[in-house]
Formats: structure tokens, C-alpha cells, sequence
């Protein structure tokens, strides 16, 4: 079952945003507030909204960006691999193309393990 989530890549090309089927005026997924560079407003509604689906991948995807995206490596890590551990959703990017949840789970993973490598 293919997902429908909207993928934003980052300059580096590790996943940030996630938009999946949410109304424009409600941000569950913490797209909106990452997409306005307001990590503080998207790491609350991702948690808030995990406590009710704890294992949706395009959640968990977002919340490591959070994460990334104010230095918590390891928390972003942790749940880089926890979308690992999950079955693959299929998620459709704003080119057109689909990619897994467990690829782009693993190409910010190998992003991070480059931005460690060269410190």
C-alpha cells in the first residue's frame, strides 16, 4: 500500500518534512512548522501526535530532522533505525517518484554517518 506523503529534500538530500493526508489548516505532522524553520512548534505536534501513532513512519521521519536539525545526532539516530525496524511504506516525493520509508531512512542515516566522518 502505497503512502501519500510529501517529501521535501533537503539540500544535502536526507528527507525532511512529511505531509500525509492532513488538511491544509491542521499540521500533525509538523510539516509546516519545520518548513517555517520553527523546529520548537513541529517537535511538539510530532510528539504530540506520536502518542496517538507512535509507529507512523512520515512521524518519525520528521521528528529525526527535528532532531538533526538542532544536534541531536543520536536521538535522530535512534530513530532513523526505528523506521528501519518498521515494514517499508511506500511514499510518493514531490518529483513523482516513489521511495521507501526505509530508504530514505537509510540515506540520512549514511548522510549522518558522512557529517560524522569528517569532523
Amino acid at each position: 500500500m502505497r503512502k501519500s506523503v510529501l517529501f521535501v529534500l533537503a539540500t544535502l538530500g536526507a528527507a525532511t518534512p512529511a505531509l500525509a493526508g492532513q488538511s491544509a489548516t491542521v499540521d500533525r505532522t509538523g510539516y509546516t512548522a519545520i518548513a517555517a524553520g520553527d523546529l520548537s512548534t513541529a517537535e511538539q505536534r510530532i510528539l504530540a501526535e506520536r502518542k496517538i501513532f507512535p509507529q507512523r513512519p512520515e512521524l518519525m521521519l520528521n521528528l529525526a530532522s527535528v532532531y538533526r536539525r538542532t544536534g541531536r545526532e543520536s536521538e535522530a539516530r535512534a530513530l532513523y533505525a526505528a523506521v528501519l525496524d518498521r515494514p517499508s511504506v511506500a511514499m510518493d516525493l514531490p518529483s513523482g517518484t516513489v521511495m521507501s520509508s526505509h530508504d530514505l531512512a537509510s540515506r540520512a542515516l549514511a548522510r549522518q554517518g558522512q557529517q560524522l566522518a569528517t569532523r
